[in-house]
């Protein structure tokens, strides 16, 4: 009995979040999978079944609402790997089969549709045309309606794992395992915070690798309070001559060039030019005073706008 408390614990979080959306009742493995997505995303239809055996969950699970200078964001952080993974595939990958790159430990997940949102506007436009004694409301037409603006009905998420950042083990970096996962996890946050604000408050300037330099910065500073470029570099897995094996490549598509040599210069090109981006993110921190570690994000952006 106390072994099952426990375990039902242990998954109180991911229960909480699944009684939002309901197609984390969905394993992603089963053959049907994203059939039930279908009907349960985009038709509003209940689950066959409420069960969340395909997580394993954990105590040390959050979620919470983070203030940033974009306004309210609600980070989720689960520790065990296989659940960020199985998490992903549902609510990122809409159940479709996907490969998680080793080296991602975060997602921000924009557009999330939120049927509870829907349920809830449903109830009540059907209560206040009773009340004017409708009693015979039309639902399709205010449905349609109110749809025409994904504002209405969708959400933005940030998932987080807990792990090493970008999978590079602490002893690369000279910390022990138990300071490092804690700085990764402060990186993390702060990343995934910035791809955030960054969206919202300068939509017109996405850049994949631009965006991941950025967000990297930010999280670095907010973890040791200065900006480490050489860590940054290893997180890509950057030199100043080309490139290493790090998250870079997962930027750059390889179906975008003709064959592996193609792909791999192209790979060299943007390591190179990456590490002067660094350069002059690292002056930027330099000579800045910063209050915040988002400070730096209108500094940067701007300083994209304008090289000169």
């Amino acid at each position: 009995m106390v072994q099952g408390m426990k375990e039902t614990n242990k998954k109180d979080v991911i229960k909480n979040i699944a009684e939002t959306y309901w197609q984390l009742y969905i394993d992603p493995e089963d053959p049907k999978a994203q059939d039930k997505y279908s009907r349960i995303v985009r038709m509003g239809e209940d689950p066959e079944k409420r069960t969340l055996d395909h997580f394993t969950g954990n105590s040390l699970d959050s979620d919470e609402y983070r203030d940033t200078p974009a306004g309210k964001i609600r980070v989720i952080t689960l520790y065990e790997r296989s659940d960020f993974v199985t998490f992903l595939k549902i609510m990122a990958h809409r159940c479709k089969p996907a490969e998680i790159p080793p080296t991602q430990g975060a997602i921000f997940l924009d557009g999330v549709i939120n049927r509870r949102r829907i349920d809830a506007h449903r109830e009540e436009f059907l209560k206040k045309s009773a009340e004017a004694g409708n009693h015979n409301p039309d639902w399709d037409s205010e449905f349609r309606r109110f749809t025409a603006d994904k504002r209405n009905y969708t959400d933005t998420l940030i998932v987080l794992s807990y792990g090493p950042y970008s999978k590079v083990e602490a002893s690369r970096l000279g910390f022990d395992d138990s300071s490092w996962l804690s700085y990764s996890h402060t990186i993390r946050s702060f990343h995934e915070c910035t791809h955030f604000i960054c969206r919202r408050l300068y939509p017109d300037k996405t850049d994949p690798v631009w965006d991941e330099l950025v967000a990297d910065a930010v999280g670095i500073y907010a973890a040791f309070g200065y900006f480490d470029l050489e860590m940054e570099a290893l997180f890509l897995g950057i030199t100043k001559t080309g490139y290493t094996y790090g998250r870079l490549e997962n930027y750059v598509d390889r179906e975008d060039y003709a064959g592996g040599e193609e792909y791999h210069d192209r790979l060299d090109e943007l390591a190179r030019e990456s590490y002067i981006t660094l350069l002059q993110i690292k002056s930027a921190f330099e000579t800045h005073i910063l209050n915040d570690p988002f400070d730096i994000i209108p500094i940067l952006e701007e300083s994209k706008a304008d090289p000169t």
